[in-house]
């Protein structure tokens, strides 16, 4: 198997998408934090030292998804069309989810944004949490969904 990022002399190069079609391409990616009941009483009820938790770690999301090109060596800068970022609460186990829905018409795909988005979404409610729990503990980051382009749809097993 050819590996996409690496040219013939084995050296690391970027994807040449200047043939591929201009698809509508979407992406959702979910990931959690769970925290101490300090840290989520905290979180639900915007008393953090640092100001809205979730406002402003929606807010991050949206910028992480902006920046993926800049962090992610590989990945094309995209025209993103949308970025919309929704948080389920589990009250019984303190947990938060995050679920990153992006769009764009382009070239190439938008999951390393979605994924991009969920993770600095996530490390932000960290930090803007961690005076209160240090052991908070952030997990399953994944794809859930993508359509467009030459691979089509992928949906994951668990969603």
């Amino acid at each position: 198997m050819k590996l996409t990022h690496l040219n013939e002399k084995n050296h690391p190069t970027m994807v040449d998408v200047g043939e591929k079609a201009i698809t509508q391409r979407i992406a959702i990616a979910k990931g959690k934090i769970s925290m101490s009941q300090e840290a989520y009483e905290a979180l639900k009820h915007s008393t953090g030292k640092k100001g809205p938790v979730m406002q402003t770690g929606i807010i991050a999301a949206i910028m992480g998804a902006k920046k993926t090109s800049e962090l992610i060596p590989m990945c094309h800068p995209i025209a993103i069309n949308s970025v919309n970022i929704d948080a389920e609460y589990d009250d019984a186990n303190q947990t938060i989810t995050l679920i990153a829905t992006l769009k764009c018409d382009g070239k190439t795909g938008i999951e390393m944004e979605a994924l991009t988005s969920v993770s600095i979404g996530l490390l932000t409610i960290y930090d803007m949490l961690k005076a209160i729990d240090k052991g908070m503990k952030i997990f399953d980051i994944a794809l859930d969904y993508k359509s467009g382009g030459k691979s089509g749809e992928y949906k994951a097993l668990d969603s």
